[in-house]
């Protein structure tokens, strides 16, 4: 395989973009693992006594995930997710008004490999969205897994993530007031095992859970489409019902995340590695679905909302594909 370098001249700010996903790539993929070490490293040093008072203050904290967490404007607001803004770039699109005195519902599609527009968007001011949604708090559910993990729990609220279960998500929904936004990406882990370039597979057909909870609250739901987040991995061939796949859905049910694996460019050079490529993301907002509030729905009532959400995300799909290079023949595919 021939092997294409960077040039060695390119601009610091280029170089900079690339630093930015580096460190978030890496984020993702081993600072859970790190932070372990360091709780555990701590214990076995003579400053033993940090991770004793951390366990204590754990302890004491450990419901914060569900209860909106705690964010940090100074994280939300850093240069570091402004240089990753412009490596893609990413850009969130707003179609519709959202009333700071309503609280909401969004659902974002499609999950990607890493979930980048979702967090850019909604965990940094990166792409402006307290200015383009004004008096609008945002929220985004991530799998409470990863508040289990030490000092990672932390840095993961500081950006508005909160735990992925029904108690975190009626916390955010009946703040008096209005003005917050959650965020859940409906196809979660699973769906991240089918992108790849040019797929508009979503796995939402039998997805209902966000719309009884929106129903429930009587909270409107919000449909997200975010293109060109599959476009930024290669992803090994992994057909259903291939050996590869099998395992990957068995390491999800064990661990409760799937293992889609990927590969794009590296750091250096353009032929292989784990970073993504750079390639654009529009992440388009579509307006508001009013949502009747009821305690106790129906399986129809469900199934209803349900199906006017999917005519509504597909119409926001239809009307957009055109502006962000989707071919005119592609569609969504429900699964």
């Amino acid at each position: 395989m021939k092997i294409e370098f960077a040039p060695l001249s390119l601009p610091l700010q280029r170089r900079l973009q690339t630093a930015s996903v580096v460190q978030w790539v890496f984020s993702f993929l081993g600072l859970a693992q790190c932070c372990v070490a360091l709780f555990i490293g701590l214990l076995f040093t003579r400053f033993w006594l940090l991770s004793a008072l951390y366990a204590a203050w754990w302890l004491t904290d450990r419901e914060a995930p569900s209860r909106g967490g705690r964010r940090s404007q100074l994280l939300r607001n850093s240069i570091v997710w402004r240089y990753m803004r412009d490596y893609f770039p990413v850009t969130l699109v707003k179609t519709a008004e959202l009333d700071p005195r309503q609280n909401y519902l969004m659902g974002f599609h499609p999950h990607g490999v890493l979930a980048v527009g979702a967090f850019l968007n909604f965990c940094t001011e990166a792409s402006g969205f307290s200015t383009l949604f004004p008096g609008i708090t945002p929220h985004l559910m991530m799998l409470s897994l990863w508040f289990r993990v030490p000092f990672l729990r932390d840095y993961l609220m500081a950006g508005g993530l909160v735990s992925s279960n029904k108690e975190s998500a009626s916390h955010v929904l009946q703040r008096p007031g209005g003005g917050n936004l959650l965020t859940i990406i409906v196809g979660g882990a699973q769906e991240a095992l089918d992108a790849r370039p040019g797929s508009c597979t979503l796995l939402l057909k039998n997805r209902k859970g966000f719309v009884r909870v929106a129903i429930e609250h009587g909270t409107p739901l919000v449909p997200t489409f975010s293109f060109g987040e599959n476009d930024l991995f290669e992803q090994v061939n992994n057909p259903k019902g291939s050996w590869l796949r099998r395992l990957q859905h068995r390491l999800q049910q064990v661990m409760g995340v799937s293992l889609p694996l990927f590969h794009a460019r590296g750091i250096f050079q353009y032929s292989f590695g784990l970073v993504p490529y750079r390639r654009p993301i529009y992440t388009v907002v579509g307006k508001p679905i009013p949502v009747q509030k009821k305690y106790k729905p129906s399986e129809e009532e469900v199934d209803r909302v349900h199906q006017k959400y999917l005519e509504e995300l597909c119409k926001l799909f239809e009307e957009h594909k055109a502006k962000y290079n989707v071919p005119e023949d592609s569609h969504l595919e429900f699964i």
